[in-house]
């Protein structure tokens, strides 16, 4: 099995770390972002977020050496 790019792991970290970690940041209700308290509108912008940050993660994989390896190779 193959160590993940270590540029993988960190496109995944960062919205584990937006969502988790940032709290105390921004647990306001106001000022209002397109109408939602700012909580709530950071949350749905990391929902929209997060599969860019995997599709980053995704497309590194797939360029990184011995991605494509023949099938019955090494393991």
């Amino acid at each position: 099995m193959k160590r993940p790019h270590i540029g993988a792991i960190l496109l995944g970290l960062i919205p584990f770390v937006a969502i988790c970690f940032t709290v105390s940041l921004w647990d306001r209700i106001y000022p209002t972002v397109f109408g939602l308290p700012f909580n709530f509108f950071w949350l749905i912008a990391w929902l929209v977020l997060t599969p860019l940050c995997m599709l980053g993660a995704y497309r590194l994989e797939e360029r990184s050496p011995n991605a494509h390896r023949e099938e019955g190779g090494e393991r």
